[in-house]
């Protein structure tokens, strides 16, 4: 009976679940945030392009 109790009051794979749980969150973000913005990554013809874009704040601040 004692080692019932013991193995009912273990809780050192909770943490892990935690991580795991907290970590795939953080994935599922990041990849909407990328479907969201892959048209913006992309050359696409929405006129959107994120290096001449760089590119254009880059000369920007040097002017």
């Amino acid at each position: 009976m004692k080692n019932l109790k013991a193995i009912s009051e273990d809780n050192s794979a909770q943490g892990a679940a935690e991580y795991i749980l907290l970590f795939g969150g953080v994935i599922v973000i990041a990849l909407a945030g990328l479907l969201i913005y892959r048209s913006y990554f992309s050359n696409t013809a929405s006129g959107l392009n994120a290096t001449e874009d760089i590119s254009s704040i880059r000369n920007n601040m040097t002017i």
